[in-house]
């Protein structure tokens, strides 16, 4: 499952984050905002048009995720806290 097929509210693992390429900065810059494998995340809200932006909380910290980012989100299957 990725983050974006999450339904709001139920907390889930972050399995991995996927990358588009050997430099990718956003798959960078998302496992340094902390969606690193073995972290909780959960979507908070979804935006009013297209459900985006996406509110997403990893851990104590929430953030605003397009749903283009989110979908790179990898979440363990079956699994959640």
């Amino acid at each position: 499952m990725i983050l974006t097929e999450l339904p709001s509210r139920i907390p889930a693992i972050v399995e991995s984050v996927e990358e588009h390429g050997p430099q990718d900065a956003i798959a960078r810059r998302l496992r340094e905002l902390g969606f690193v494998n073995g972290e909780e995340v959960e979507v908070v809200a979804k935006g009013p048009l297209g459900a985006e932006p996406l509110l997403v909380q990893v851990g104590f910290t929430r953030f605003a995720l397009r749903r283009s980012e989110a979908a790179r989100i990898r979440l363990r299957n079956g699994a959640s806290a």
